[in-house]
């Protein structure tokens, strides 16, 4: 028997599949109520089947809660329900009928904050959590750090649990000033405020009637309202090389193509190309997608490339257009989250830096500073980074890398550290 589901509305519509896509995480301190948040949307939104909900309500029983615990919608680990947290990253999707939604419910806890930074490294908005009695907190300002570190374009600071403060303004406005006045020390400027209450309901989905001076959006009406990135056909072209096609057989005996997916810009039959590293030039010859033939493709498209010469490049080489700038070097410099429980120091063991498709072995030059979290006061006498800290460190590769900056491409200008013994990825960095 097909399982029921609240209605939709247009759910069915064609046109569905047309819908934008918002892709939102959360973040904030433990009990801050991210995973009840997310479980009163897809229930207030009516995003989940009847047997999903009466699921959770008879495990919220099971567990002597006094109310359905709509957490339990996202805390599907065993060790999650017992202690009522969140460890690992949790994925949902919902729709309205403005748009569609994929959530990453992150982790609070200081020793997860390499999930955090998992499900917010391709997030365009961040939800970040404050409980009203408490204001904000040290995970609060990591959490924050760390999405103007990954260029995150909206942040939404909704200022749960409300209703253990009587819904006084007076609270919302302090917590507010006191966000504002850290926020403008790591150039987030974009930040949007909801007083809510995430277990009863208030400013999630529909308006609280116990918060009557809040004259703004609930956290529903602001996702489906957010401006999305464009793609900007005036970026810079990028195209790591994913896989050489080569097929054996007489049918397609000289064909030869190198398929990826084009990090960004614009891409033409016809136009001049640089293989990098090796600075090799050619033309486009053609552009397949798919069995057929393109005059022109984008980001984040998936194509093949056949060029006008038989050139020798493979995976972790970049296609990009010859008119356009690019910088190919052995030195990076790295603002980097180390999520490895090894520390990291200078001159260490090796490790395997990921850059698109490329791989390849780096050391640490340099540790130049360690990030106090509280203060933002550079540390730079400290050369020795552990497990969740924030440092600018840098490195150099036993083979050339192209990079971009971050703040030009989050695509080119990312990297991860790997650990050559364990294979354990124990850094993510931004190239600065």
């Amino acid at each position: 028997m097909a399982k029921k589901q609240h209605p939709i509305s247009d759910i069915e519509h064609p046109s569905y599949l047309d819908m934008d896509l918002l892709r939102f995480t959360t973040a904030g301190s433990v009990d801050d109520g991210k995973s009840t948040l997310i479980g009163r949307l897809l229930y207030d939104s009516k995003s989940i089947f009847e047997d999903q909900y009466e699921a959770v309500k008879a495990t919220s029983k099971k567990r002597g809660d006094e109310y359905v615990n709509l957490a339990l919608l996202t805390d599907g680990l065993r060790a999650e329900r017992e202690q009522g947290i969140t460890i690992d990253v949790a994925y949902r999707y919902f729709a309205t009928p403005k748009r569609k939604f994929i959530i990453a419910d992150t982790p609070g806890h200081i020793q997860y904050t390499r999930n955090m930074v998992t499900g917010a490294s391709t997030a365009n908005a961040a939800l970040i959590l404050i409980d009203a009695r408490k204001g904000v907190v040290e995970q609060t300002k990591r959490h924050s750090y760390i999405a103007s570190l990954l260029r995150i374009q909206h942040i939404i600071i909704c200022i749960n649990k409300m209703d253990l403060v009587e819904y006084k303004e007076d609270v919302f406005k302090n917590i507010k000033k006191e966000y504002e006045e850290f926020a403008s020390q790591i150039n987030i400027t974009n930040a949007h405020f909801i007083p809510i209450s995430a277990l009863s309901g208030d400013n999630v989905v529909t308006a609280s009637k116990n918060m009557k001076w809040f004259k703004g959006r609930t956290v529903l009406a602001l996702l489906e309202s957010l401006s999305l990135p464009e793609i900007n056909n005036t970026d810079a072209a990028r195209f790591p090389v994913q896989y050489v096609i080569r097929p054996i057989g007489n049918e397609h005996h000289d064909y030869r193509s190198y398929a990826g997916r084009i990090a960004s810009g614009v891409f033409a039959k016809g136009d001049d190309v640089t293989i990098l590293p090796s600075g090799i030039t050619s033309k486009i010859k053609s552009i397949d997608f798919g069995g057929n033939k393109l005059q022109q493709a984008f980001a984040p498209m998936s194509v093949a490339f056949t060029l006008e010469d038989n050139i020798d490049a493979s995976r972790g080489n970049m296609i990009v257009k010859s008119d356009n700038n690019s910088t190919v070097t052995h030195d990076i410099d790295l603002m980097i989250c180390w999520l490895g429980d090894i520390k990291l120091m200078e001159h260490s063991r090796k490790f395997i830096l990921k850059h698109t498709t490329n791989e390849v072995r780096c050391i640490i030059k340099e540790v130049r500073y360690k990030l106090n979290i509280n203060t933002l006061q550079k540390i730079e006498n400290e050369k020795v980074i552990g497990i969740n800290d924030i440092a600018c460190i840098a490195i150099r590769t036993t083979m050339p890398v192209v990079i971009d900056k971050y703040s030009n491409n989050r695509i080119t200008g990312s990297v991860i550290l790997i650990d050559e013994s364990s294979n354990v990825t124990v850094g993510a960095g931004m190239i600065l």
